[in-house]
């Protein structure tokens, strides 16, 4: 049998493998672009965490090696160190720290110096997370809590607006889970994530969707009133079936306005299950928050006439392939995943328990929200029409 030759990655080609990855490309389509498998693209980009490492640059006050041939021709020449620094316009003491700590005035060499020097600089920096351990402590209890890393940052900001100390930016705690190196963090908070994967994508990575099916007397997104797509009142909800194993679903709808989020049970994904479903939970808000629906192309809302003469509650539907016009909704879908994982059967969950889930996910502080939680939003919403 015959062996491919194991391949060295030059820098150049390092370079083009971390641009291509930062550009959101996959594993797969990196490694076709070098005729190697994607196990091979893994290999170079995981020591890392998918996170490209700084450049390294040396610093413009250490010697160069111009400099350290100029110092290994003048002992050559029996010259002081003096003479030596006085030349290079450097402290008599720089020349002396560099001579001795590289063998001697007699064994010095210009180019070893040079690569000890080089190499001696490569030394791990501790993070912020590494100098202040009970920091570090609250950054783990709240990622065991599910918290995004996002969320700590800025919970952690409003909570402590005068302690730098007890701050940290959200892209050092990323780092610092994907990073094993830094030993701030345990690798097993990182299934704590969302997303739980082995390394950080792009943020250019993108899942493309289909279309769905065509529904009969359907009234476009593009026809929803101004006031719904500015966000300014509560009462406009955006809403999906999440699937899991075995066809079974559940259907999650999202406040537009406060965030919030409401978890349905549905028997099947047929659409008197899905309709049905639906108007029993809306039955259970006043009509003043809840007044339209939007909800994508799939066939489960094909009887949303139905929906709309017992609610009372305005459905629009979105443009073909356009996820992103209900993107308070795919977004919590996503963070949905953390609970309700793929491949797992959605089925054996109550609606007690799915309203246990709503309820943790609407304690959550949201950035869009200046950190509060959705609760709090929609508390607020509830006691002004009260």
């Amino acid at each position: 049998m015959a062996y491919r030759r194991r391949i060295r990655y030059t820098a150049d080609q390092k370079s083009e493998m971390w641009d291509r990855w930062q550009r959101g490309e996959s594993l797969r389509e990196i490694g076709r672009a070098f005729d190697r498998p994607s196990s091979s693209i893994f290999g170079q980009l995981s020591p890392t965490g998918g996170i490209r490492p700084v450049p390294r640059r040396r610093s413009r006050l250490a010697l160069t090696l111009v400099e350290r041939e100029e110092i290994s021709r003048g002992l050559a020449s029996h010259h002081s160190l003096r003479t030596i620094a006085n030349r290079l316009g450097r402290a008599p003491s720089t020349i002396s720290r560099e001579v001795h700590r590289n063998l001697g005035a007699v064994e010095y060499r210009a180019t070893q110096a040079d690569q000890a020097a080089w190499t001696r600089t490569q030394r791990p920096k501790q993070c912020k997370l590494g100098c202040y351990p009970a920091l570090s402590e609250q950054v783990a209890d709240l990622l065991q809590q599910q918290w995004s890393p996002q969320q700590i940052a800025g919970w952690l900001k409003r909570k402590y607006p005068d302690q730098e100390h007890q701050q940290v930016s959200h892209e050092t705690i990323y780092r610092s889970l994907f990073i094993q190196a830094r030993g701030v963090l345990k690798k097993e908070l990182q299934l704590c994530l969302r997303s739980q994967r082995a390394i950080r994508r792009s943020v250019h990575a993108t899942m493309k969707q289909s279309g769905l099916g065509q529904i009969p007397h359907m009234v476009s997104i593009r026809e929803r009133p101004a006031d719904v797509e500015d966000r300014a009142l509560p009462g406009h909800w955006e809403g999906d079936l999440l699937a899991g194993s075995g066809n079974s679903y559940i259907a999650t709808l999202v406040e537009r306005h406060t965030r919030y989020v409401m978890l349905v049970k549905v028997a099947n994904k047929d659409t008197q299950s899905v309709v049905s479903a639906l108007i029993e939970q809306a039955k259970q808000l006043p009509q003043e928050l809840y007044q339209s629906l939007t909800w994508d192309r799939g066939k489960e809302l094909t009887d949303h006439r139905r929906f709309t003469l017992a609610t009372n509650i305005a459905v629009y539907f979105c443009d073909p392939q356009s996820p992103w016009q209900r993107g308070s909704n795919e977004n919590t879908n996503g963070l949905l995943r953390q609970y309700l994982p793929k491949g797992t059967d959605v089925s054996v969950h109550s609606q007690d328990t799915l309203n246990a889930i709503a309820r943790q996910l609407n304690e959550r502080p949201r950035k869009t929200l200046e950190f509060e939680t959705p609760a709090q939003r929609f508390n607020a919403c509830v006691a002004a029409i009260g």
